[in-house]
């Protein structure tokens, strides 16, 4: 066995000079270890807030602060309405008719040379409306009539003048997929009221025509399945299979979900952190839940004639789109977080004959939409639910012609850089018009309006800071409005 040195052999080994010199490398280390703390303490200072994970289910949630609206109802008019033709009128347009546009008139615009043609007039007969005397063209008559509700702001911008990239954009805050859209954001940061429907229902075409991007409009990207939209018919059963195919006692019915949910928990408790099955599971129970409240929900025949001429339902034109309006004020109405509708295809994209293509979409819109807002206004309704309108971008002023002998039958072509949306009800302030394109509309120029700033202006009246709605995915913590310079447009909030 080694000899181990005995204590007095060690001491004899150490000298005074020795000593002194280890206490030294002690202090050292002291000294060194206090001031690391410090600059680790001074890191964690500056760090961005991450609050505490939000709850993976969709029970009310509470809002940072206190919200001005409690639900959304998005008019998603993809295509991309003119702004020129229907909320900005231009003069200059009509004194430079089918001429170049002058380079005081457009600043730094680069027209590209395939999507130029000449500056062209608008066939729509603009008038003021309302107490704050708000333009709006003759091709949306019903919807003047309610510009007092409004907010209209004609400073839109976004970032790519195609449609996929665009209005991934706008649904999510980047131009490619795999994001959360903003529906499922404000699922996610609030919940829902009523548990036996979904947060987040999508109304669109009942033809069964997927709009641009197709379900990607709605999907939860990182977030949790419990957070995507749901697809609702506005005629028929509302969703497959959502009424059993045989008859059975009601206790009997009630025993058989009970037991499912128990096994169901238990399949689930020996699988933890399972993402997907958890929304499973609560999807499957929300589908027993909905058996009778979705149906009683969409039933539109316990409404009165005059609420159904309201919509412009059994009208031809409008009962597609007046349907799914009349839906979207019964589902707020019971509780529903987020409600977004479709048009058919992108009947906003007026390549050609902008006189009549644009006539035809307005036509189709126009009175659901003012029958939406009256609704809401007269149940009471309108003061908590925020009404979004807009496209992902607007048009050009240009025509898109192959000749100058074919003006009167010209169209537009994209235009992102300036563009009109409106917001109503929910606590924005009511008969404004904010911010404005140049003298010709090509692109925004005072009070610019980003699609992020749009985002964050929706979550904060909605009680929801959007730096602090985030969620931890690989370390990092994501947000609805990326890391991309944000406002919160206040200039528009009551």
């Amino acid at each position: 066995m080694p000899v181990l040195p005995s204590h007095n052999s060690l001491m004899s080994e150490i000298s005074r000079r020795s000593f002194f010199d280890r206490m030294t490398d002690g202090l050292y280390g002291v000294a060194l270890t206090s001031l690391i703390g410090q600059q680790a303490l001074r890191a964690a200072e500056k760090q961005p807030f991450h609050p505490a994970p939000i709850p993976e289910n969709l029970a009310p949630k509470r809002p940072h602060f206190t919200p001005r609206a409690t639900s959304v109802i998005h008019l998603c008019m993809q295509g991309g309405p003119s702004q020129v033709d229907l909320f900005d009128p231009k003069p200059a347009l009509k004194k430079f008719h089918g001429k170049t546009a002058p380079r005081e008139l457009t600043g730094n615009a680069v027209f590209e040379k395939d999507r130029t043609g000449k500056l062209m007039q608008s066939p729509f007969e603009f008038k003021q409306h309302g107490k704050a005397g708000a333009w709006v063209s003759d091709a949306l008559p019903h919807l003047a009539q309610e510009v007092d509700e409004m907010t209209i702001v004609r400073s839109m911008y976004n970032v790519h003048p195609n449609h996929e990239p665009a209005i991934y954009k706008m649904q999510s805050g980047q131009t490619f997929p795999g994001h959360p859209v903003f529906g499922s954001w404000i699922t996610y940061g609030l919940g829902n009221e009523n548990q036996n429907l979904p947060a987040y229902v999508v109304l669109a075409d009942p033809s069964n025509r997927l709009p641009t991007n197709n379900v990607d409009n709605w999907m939860s990207g990182y977030l949790s399945p419990l957070y995507q939209g749901t697809r609702m018919k506005a005629t028929g059963s509302p969703l497959l299979n959502l009424a059993p195919d045989y008859a059975s006692v009601d206790q009997v019915a009630r025993t058989k979900q009970d037991l499912l949910k128990q096994l169901d928990r238990l399949h689930q408790k020996q699988r933890p952190g399972q993402m997907e099955l958890e929304a499973r599971i609560q999807n499957y129970e929300m589908a027993a839940n909905m058996q009778l409240e979705a149906t009683e929900t969409l039933d539109i025949s316990q409404e009165t004639p005059e609420t159904l001429a309201m919509y412009g339902i059994d009208e031809k034109e409008t009962d597609s789109f007046g349907r799914r309006c009349l839906l979207a004020r019964r589902l707020v109405e019971n509780g529903v977080r987020f409600v977004q509708l479709y048009t058919r295809g992108q009947i906003w994209d007026n390549h050609s004959n902008i006189n009549k293509s644009l006539r035809t979409a307005c036509g189709q819109t126009d009175l659901p939409i003012a029958g939406l807002l009256k609704d809401l206004r007269q149940r009471g309704l309108l003061d908590n639910t925020l009404v979004l309108w807009g496209g992902e971008f607007g048009r050009l002023p240009t025509a898109q012609i192959t000749s100058a002998a074919k003006m009167n039958v010209a169209g537009r072509d994209h235009g992102p850089y300036g563009f009109s949306a409106w917001m109503a009800g929910g606590g924005v302030k009511r008969g404004l018009v904010y911010g404005n394109t140049d003298e010709v509309g090509y692109a925004s120029v005072e009070n610019r309006v980003s699609i992020q700033d749009w985002h964050a202006t929706i979550l904060h009246l909605l009680g929801m800071d959007h730096e602090k709605l985030v969620y931890e995915r690989n370390g990092l913590g994501e947000r609805l409005t990326h890391q991309f310079p944000t406002r919160v447009v206040h200039d528009i909030i009551a």
